[in-house]
């Protein structure tokens, strides 16, 4: 959790130049300290958060009553101190770490990731994970999945169920499904896929499709939002699921909440009322709390899907901005890179790849840079694709962790 440092002594004085930050209407203004009221920890800054006042009339002076703007105070929590030299809002700022440890900074890079919503949907609440695993975070969840499907009886009927936009890892859900689908057809082979789908569309699409049709029949149906894949309630203790148009039942569950940024971006006001967190494209700095900048799935990054990859390329473009502020400087206009694999059985692979580009302050794909596997290539081709999607996973996981 961020916080701005405790003062025992005021670093603020009358004839400062200030910015108002945080949550503050008047944010992103600035102005001169005409007053500092210690005792009540405010200041008034002179032209800025300015309010009606009523001057009461004095008929022995000759003074009429009317109603003049006067600047009104403002919590010192709201104002920082502007940099002289780079005419930015600067501040001494702590990150606490969960043993307490406060370590102090001038700038912070967070990656909160995500956290599942259990808000968006009736009938969804922590407590039915046991039954409807979302195995969306690795660990305990992704094994409880697995033993479920090891558990369902040959000709079990398997539900999967991807969110709406935005959430980690678009192609995630359709390469689950393949997955699942590869270990069904060598052990349950007359089980059945059901994918109800909260989107009218879905990453590589084709793709996957014509990969299902080869390899796995009619074993997996796809069903869009107004194709009865809009999921309205739940019902765990029955294993059943309603729709448009109807309920559906499986053996197995596999349903993919909504998301949101992680905790520590939600209790330290990087995000916003969508739940994710809002930041200067050009630097990743949050668009709320000054001087920490925001990168991975948490952050709103434009056109950019939320995955490791561009997380990866997103840190890498912070990190030369960071760099560039802390010597005064303007950072360059970045570019930006994405690349994701997905595998339909272990020797089939597809892919997609997309350059970014900062135009109007927000990222946009680079028309004609990137693109998808080829829809017409042989078996050749995707065997290759495969061995490709091995080696580019272990170069980012190495780029990443070493």
């Amino acid at each position: 959790v961020m916080e701005a440092a405790k003062k025992t002594k005021w670093d603020i004085v009358r004839g400062d130049k200030v910015e108002i930050v945080g949550n503050h209407p008047e944010r992103g203004k600035q102005g001169i300290v005409k007053t500092v009221l210690r005792k009540k920890d405010r200041v008034v800054v002179e032209g800025v958060n300015l309010g009606p006042k009523f001057i009461k009339p004095n008929e022995r002076l000759g003074i009429k009553g009317r109603t003049v703007q006067r600047e009104r105070t403002i919590h010192y929590s709201k104002v920082n101190l502007v940099d002289p030299v780079s005419g930015k809002p600067t501040r001494f700022y702590k990150k606490v770490l969960e043993d307490g440890t406060k370590v102090p900074f001038d700038r912070a890079v967070v990656s909160p990731g995500v956290d599942i919503r259990y808000d968006k949907m009736p009938g969804h609440s922590q407590s039915i994970e046991k039954k409807m695993p979302h195995s969306w975070k690795a660990g305990p969840q992704t094994m409880h999945l697995r033993r479920q499907l090891e558990a369902m009886a040959n000709g079990g009927t398997v539900i999967i169920c991807p969110p709406g936009n935005p959430y980690r890892c678009p192609p995630g859900p359709y390469e689950r499904a393949s997955m699942i689908a590869h270990y069904l057809k060598n052990n349950k082979p007359n089980s059945k896929i059901i994918i109800l789908d909260q989107k009218e569309k879905f990453s590589k699409q084709p793709l996957f499709t014509d990969g299902w049709d080869m390899h796995y029949g009619d074993m997996i149906e796809w069903r869009s939002a107004s194709a009865g894949g809009k999921i309205t309630e739940i019902d765990a203790d029955g294993m059943r699921l309603n729709t448009e148009f109807g309920w559906e039942e499986g053996d197995v569950i596999n349903y993919i909440p909504a998301q949101y940024a992680g905790a520590v971006a939600r209790k330290s006001g990087l995000a916003d009322a969508s739940g994710w967190c809002p930041v200067n494209q050009t630097t990743f700095e949050s668009t709320l709390v000054p001087n920490v900048h925001v990168i991975g799935d948490a952050c709103m990054a434009g056109k950019m899907p939320k995955s490791g990859f561009s997380a990866n390329s997103q840190g890498k473009v912070t990190a030369a901005a960071v760099v560039s502020l802390l010597n005064g400087e303007d950072p360059v206009s970045p570019s930006f890179a994405n690349t994701c694999y997905s595998y339909v059985t272990p020797d089939y692979s597809i892919s997609v790849a997309a350059v970014y580009r900062l135009k109007d302050d927000s990222i946009v794909g680079v028309e004609g840079a990137g693109g998808v596997s080829p829809k017409d290539a042989g078996e050749i081709v995707r065997k290759t694709e495969a061995t490709y999607a091995q080696g580019w996973y272990d170069s980012i996981t190495y780029d990443m962790f070493g």
